[in-house]
């Protein structure tokens, strides 16, 4: 998103990805992580919600506009905000609710009390650390695209930028749609 779409949009996108996170660690916290685990049916609704999401955006970014002037971070997003496509591509993968259920757990006391305050505080810590990663990665796809775009390379590569980013979602889509647990 930050190559394709500039600084502010990429950030912001790092950003709704830890949201997606926090709303799996609160999911974890009150044990609805665990329906999923148990309920094929649930697991499945929402792989396919997350999956016919992540198609659906991936190819509203293969059909948008081209701009050839590159990223902007003043220039609106022509694909959708991408702190909510973040958050929402990451709230609707049954994957990630399942590796916080999985994951988690492992550090807590299995006899103690206060275990949904504990999930809720391990859980954010590693979305603290995870969307720190997220931050740097999205300034230096940033400052690399920039970097482009000071040569004369950003008129090229950024519609380039943009579909491979939409085909990646498409096909991150279709890896879900057609994935067992």
């Amino acid at each position: 998103t930050a190559a394709s779409r500039g600084r502010r949009a990429g950030l912001l996108a790092a950003l709704g990805v830890g949201a997606g996170c926090l709303f799996h660690t609160v999911l974890a916290a009150v044990g609805l992580s665990a329906l999923l685990a148990a309920s094929d049916l649930a697991f499945t609704a929402v792989k396919w919600a997350g999956a016919a999401y992540l198609v659906w955006t991936g190819l509203a970014m293969l059909h948008a506009r081209r701009d050839t002037a590159g990223p902007s971070p003043e220039r609106p997003a022509r694909s959708g905000n991408p702190f909510w496509q973040g958050a929402l591509t990451n709230a609707l993968n049954p994957k990630v609710a399942l590796f916080f259920l999985a994951f988690l757990p492992q550090f807590i006391d299995a006899g103690a009390p206060g275990q949904a305050g504990a999930l809720v505080v391990l859980g954010t810590l590693f979305n603290l650390g995870g969307t720190g990663v997220n931050l740097v990665v999205a300034l230096l796809a940033s400052r690399a695209a920039a970097g482009l775009a000071n040569r004369g390379g950003a008129g090229r590569i950024g519609p380039w930028l943009q579909r491979a980013a939409g085909a990646m979602f498409v096909g991150l889509g279709l890896k879900l749609a057609l994935s067992s647990r």
